[in-house]
């Protein structure tokens, strides 16, 4: 195992970062795979640090909050898109924790997480606490109505889903950053 450390090390010697890696992954097999192509190695560009000092996987990941689907129950590890790991070279759920305490994303409260509940099961919420015209309301109706008459308290015994969002500074990185997105492979619809 030592060996292949050593090995691992002498590829990303003169990265800024050293890239994670996973301890799941079969370390002898994707050696042999980077003996082949160099390709199978995390980018260098995508291991240097922004002037916030994130690496590129960061930048990625705050874009992909910015979508307003990553939710508690989205994302739980081994949930993650592997591109974060063997392109970007981090540890998603690791470094979303990170995103998190240094103020550039955040967990959404209850009332702002709402959309991530189906509204049939909203709509059963409200019944069972005796809400009448239920099946007259509409998805937004049924929003106005929970955030308008539940507290926090109240609906966290019944809502369990929060979605994440960015923080004003979240948003300044990520548009400080528009080049890293541009270099990301998007999905053509």
């Amino acid at each position: 195992m030592k060996v292949l450390e050593e090995k691992i090390k002498n590829y990303y010697k003169d990265y800024e970062v050293m890239p994670f890696i996973s301890k799941d992954r079969d370390l002898k097999e994707w050696l042999e795979e980077v003996e082949l192509s160099k390709s199978k190695l995390v980018p260098k560009r995508n291991m240097q640090r922004t002037k916030e000092g994130l690496v590129a996987g960061d930048v990625i990941l705050m874009w992909r909050v910015n979508f307003g689907t990553f939710t508690t129950e989205s994302i739980k590890p081994g949930m993650y898109p592997k591109y974060f790991e063997y392109s970007y070279g981090i540890d998603a759920p690791n470094n979303l924790e990170i995103l998190i305490k240094e103020g550039y994303i955040k967990i959404d409260s209850i009332k702002d997480s709402l959309q991530h509940t189906t509204i049939t099961n909203l709509k059963k919420f409200l019944k069972d606490n005796k809400v009448v015209g239920i099946s007259k309301m509409k998805k937004e109706d049924v929003y106005t109505y929970i955030k308008d008459n539940f507290s926090e308290d109240e609906l966290s015994k019944y809502i369990k889903v929060l979605g994440y969002s960015l923080t004003e500074k979240g948003k300044n990185t990520l548009s400080n950053n528009s080049d890293i997105i541009d270099k990301h492979p998007k999905k053509k619809f």
